[in-house]
């Protein structure tokens, strides 16, 4: 680069840490196989930024296998000269899932925890977040390969 910019190395150097350029770092990236790839694409980013009026769209995540962890006694708040103050020790309370719907154009977020991972509390998010869009507006749904979310997304029905 630098020869070819006619710069020192330590200029070419000084200018990617400025920008936090790393080209010398590689990133895997593996194209999908999928023949109708590209047209699922362009589905799901054109629901981003061309949403179908008036339907909502929601963009869902999760978090799985989120240990639920509790202090096994309070701490002392915090108040002048002193910080607030934490034990050091825990106990548990097995895991949990959260599950969150961002609706796009308001960017109000849907949530909620769940202390299963199965298609029964799947369904039950999803009508959590259905139930938090505007009544008798078309919804779509955009998720992840979350395994639940495979098994029913074809399948679900709102009336």
């Amino acid at each position: 680069m630098a020869s070819a910019s006619g710069l020192s190395d330590s200029t070419v150097g000084r200018i990617w840490k400025a920008h936090g350029l790393n080209p010398h770092l590689s990133c895997p990236f593996k194209l999908s196989n999928d023949k109708p790839f590209a047209e699922k694409l362009e589905a799901i980013v054109g629901l981003y930024l061309n949403p179908p009026e008036p339907a909502v769209v929601f963009s869902c995540d999760q978090k799985s296998q989120i240990q639920a962890l509790d202090r096994t006694q309070p701490g002392l708040p915090l108040k002048k000269g002193r910080a607030a103050t934490l034990t050091h020790d825990y106990k548990r309370n097995g895991t949990t899932s959260l599950v969150a719907a961002l609706n796009i154009a308001t960017g109000k977020v849907t949530s909620t925890c769940l202390k299963q991972h199965r298609h029964q509390e799947w369904i039950r998010f999803l009508n959590l977040a259905k139930a938090a869009a505007p009544a008798e507006r078309q919804v779509h749904v955009i998720c992840d390969n979350y395994a639940t979310t495979l098994v029913l997304c074809s399948r679900i029905q709102w009336t």
